[in-house]
């Protein structure tokens, strides 16, 4: 048992387990750097930056930052959503204008309203099973998976108990439109690279 399982365990016992709790234990492991941490329902996720994954993301933000300043823009930041234990952070994440910090300073998820989450062979099925679900049930607006394995895009919208009701999927080069979202311009996706 590793001195995390060995800590979890012993909160599973005791005091109740707190996200917080978590991220300062692994605060103080060893991670090594340029791996991206997340919580999703209690499990953590630890996964390497990868060359294709990072141009992909780089590719949207300079998209978004057309239209939007560097501060409404947030990637690999946690940020909680409801349910148990979920400790996000997205690939990059658009907040409101008037977001704010909560009184932990963390950001608050009642505030984002675009994620755009590239997918990782090991955690992809965090990113289309209970992050999706998550990310409805807060009621983010736009939920954009990008698969460099496939070379497909997954746009989901219309977000409502729980569910997002809204979902169209296109093949890079196809441009995805966000006109009619609150994000509000399209994203061109032929100079997405494929893993």
């Amino acid at each position: 048992m590793t001195v995390l399982e060995d800590r979890i365990a012993m909160a599973d016992t005791g005091d109740e387990l707190t996200l917080d709790t978590m991220f300062e234990w692994l605060e103080k492991l060893p991670i090594p750097e340029g791996y991206k941490t997340e919580i999703v329902g209690g499990h953590i996720f630890m996964t390497p930056q990868r060359d294709t994954h990072w141009e992909i993301i780089a590719n949207i933000y300079d998209q978004l930052r057309v239209k939007y300043p560097r501060k409404r823009l947030k990637a690999d930041v946690r940020i909680d959503y409801p349910g148990y234990l979920n400790g996000f952070a997205p690939d990059l994440a658009l907040m409101t204008e008037a977001a704010t910090k909560n009184g932990r300073g963390l950001w608050r998820c009642e505030d984002v309203e675009f994620i755009a989450e590239v997918i990782s062979r090991k955690t992809a099925g965090n990113d289309y099973g209970p992050k999706k679900d998550t990310y409805a049930s807060a009621g983010v607006p736009v939920y954009l998976i990008v698969d460099p394995y496939t070379g497909e895009w997954h746009l989901h919208t219309l977000p409502k108990d729980g569910k997002y009701h809204g979902g169209v999927s296109f093949g890079f080069g196809e441009e995805i439109d966000l006109t009619g979202t609150v994000v509000g311009l399209v994203l061109k996706t032929d100079e997405f690279p494929r893993d």
